[in-house]
């Protein structure tokens, strides 16, 4: 899933760079860690990266100031900002510099591994965005037609769609047509573009 996404990790704390590490390298990403902040806009220059992840809260150089030398390197790289000392003023701060998330320190492993790829996803970097979209488009169809407590069969025979060919758009073993997929939208009483939810 995460094949030749690289990450590099930024903060002072050896120890935290290495349990991230362990953590990105688990899940298949590549990852490299960098405890001197100073040395990160000439890294960010030479190397391709496809998400920073970077402490606000370093002795030898404030996140943010840290963030800016960043964007002027790569503007377009994801940010990913983390810090055990959150503030209304430095969420502002990093939002306007375009950071996609902001993570509190201590964090859950699976939250923050949860937040990291949803960055890749939004970036349209994941392998498989075609899959995600498969899986988000299924995964709405059930949840609505759950919600209007519709069996398989009753939408099947408003759509005049098979029974068979539902359950897998539903479980994203199939790709619909958007003919399909508009029939399926109607039957539901939503738009066409509920279905694809934030593509």
């Amino acid at each position: 899933m995460a094949v030749n996404i690289s990450i590099l990790i930024i903060d002072d704390d050896e120890d935290i760079c290495e349990y991230m590490k362990t953590l990105l390298l688990a899940t298949g990403y590549q990852v490299e860690t960098l405890s001197d902040p100073t040395l990160a806009e000439e890294k960010v220059r030479s190397e391709e990266y496809h998400l920073l992840i970077v402490d606000l809260m370093m002795p030898k150089m404030d996140g943010i100031e840290l963030i800016k030398q960043i964007r002027r390197a790569d503007s377009d790289v994801a940010v990913v900002v983390f810090t055990g000392y959150p503030s209304v003023e430095t969420a502002v701060d990093a939002l306007k510099l375009n950071v996609s998330d902001y993570i509190k320190k201590p964090f859950d492993v699976d939250e923050f591994r949860e937040k990291i790829a949803d960055v890749l996803r939004r970036k349209g970097l994941l392998l498989n965005p075609e899959a995600e979209l498969h899986r988000t488009i299924g995964h709405n169809i059930r949840r609505i037609r759950k919600e209007k407590e519709l069996t398989l069969k009753q939408l099947a025979r408003r759509t005049s769609l098979s029974v068979s060919l539902l359950s897998q758009i539903e479980r994203a073993e199939s790709s619909a047509s958007v003919s399909s997929l508009y029939k399926v939208a109607v039957a539901l009483g939503v738009k066409l573009t509920v279905l694809f939810g934030e593509y």
